[in-house]
């Protein structure tokens, strides 16, 4: 009896270890929503990798002053636990600076970085290192990374580094507090250790049916290659940013390109995380963009018909995908903002 107890003690205690997750992987299609991920499945021929997660909840995700969610308001509320006002990044709706789950992971001495196929200061990878009262203060935003000790950075919007308007260059900053600075993804093959800020684009990086190619899975493995010499874990935001510009533009063949490279991006992030077995995979979206309503289409070739109602975003819950030690408390139907507390939950650390 008592070999039986200890036994099922060690089982349990096992068990318990087994769900907190070394990493975390936080990847966000921006404008993904339901409707995006089967259009990308049908232009696809029938699969995604997305296809893969067994744990699925969904996040309602209204603005403290609106409805339907702007990118900064709902990237905050990822970040630091708050609803907050549109427009917001890194504060509550006092418009007091909130403490972020990146903030946090540094203090706790976990790597991290950030993600892009858009501008870095743009709204929902500025939500995760910035504290600034308007998503348009892309200087402010800028001069923000300053403040922490991030060690991947990988996306657009380089000029509002280097070419600003009090004439600082923080880009040479960056490079005395010993950042490899590179402007090219080519670049990046040869820096396997150290940190990295690469702003590949003067501003946004250009569609992936204009010849962006493989820069977001590129980016992936190098953040992931670096970030993974820290033992003590990392946490990283990865973004498929363009999802919700075709969603603006109602443009479903653009938005369902860009779904295809996220997916693609998603596949890796798997293999990874089932190699790996220490690191959490989240899969979400911060709103859905344009409305979009599929009349039609055809698995076999791939063919999709798809109307629009608007060319803003729209108020619908949000699916989130979950897989790795801890993705069981993903399932179900919760605010965007407790996204916060189960991810700071799962890499415990600490209170708000």
């Amino acid at each position: 009896m008592k070999r039986l107890l200890i036994f099922l003690i060690c089982a349990g205690s096992t068990a318990f270890a087994q769900k907190a997750p070394k990493n975390i992987i936080f990847m966000v299609g921006d404008g993904m929503g339901v409707s995006q991920i089967y259009a990308g499945l049908t232009a696809n021929k029938g699969s995604l990798n997305i296809e893969q997660f067994k744990v699925i909840g969904f996040h309602r995700n209204q603005a403290s002053d609106n409805y339907v969610t702007d990118s900064a308001a709902g990237a905050t509320a990822f970040a630091t636990g708050k609803q907050t006002y549109n427009g917001a990044i890194g504060l509550d709706s006092l418009k007091q600076p909130s403490v972020t789950l990146l903030e946090l992971a540094e203090q706790k001495g976990l790597a991290t970085g950030l993600v892009t196929t858009c501008d870095i200061t743009d709204a929902t990878p500025s939500s995760f290192i910035a504290h600034q009262l308007k998503r348009s203060m892309h200087e402010e935003i800028a001069a923000d990374f300053l403040k922490t000790d991030v060690d991947v950075v990988i996306g657009g919007g380089r000029k509002f580094f280097e070419t600003r308007a009090d004439k600082q260059n923080l880009l040479d900053t960056l490079r005395s507090r010993k950042y490899q600075v590179l402007c090219d993804i080519q670049s990046m093959e040869s820096i396997h250790q150290g940190k990295l800020i690469n702003l590949y684009a003067a501003e946004n990086p250009v569609k992936i049916s204009e010849g962006r190619g493989d820069a977001l899975l590129k980016s992936t493995q190098k953040a992931i290659e670096l970030l993974s010499a820290n033992k003590k874990g990392f946490f990283t935001l990865i973004e498929g940013s363009q999802i919700d510009w075709g969603g603006h533009a109602n443009d479903a063949q653009y938005a369902i390109a860009e779904m295809i490279d996220f997916d693609k991006n998603i596949g890796w992030v798997l293999d990874f995380a089932r190699k790996n077995k220490e690191t959490l995979v989240i899969i979400t979206a911060d709103h859905e963009t344009g409305g979009m309503a599929l009349m039609g289409g055809n698995m076999q070739t791939g063919e999709v018909k798809a109307e629009f109602t608007t060319k803003g975003h729209t108020g619908q819950m949000i699916p989130v995908f979950a897989f790795g030690p801890g993705a069981e408390n993903f399932n179900g139907i919760y605010h965007n903002y407790d996204l916060f507390g189960k991810m700071r939950e799962a890499l415990r650390l600490g209170q708000k």
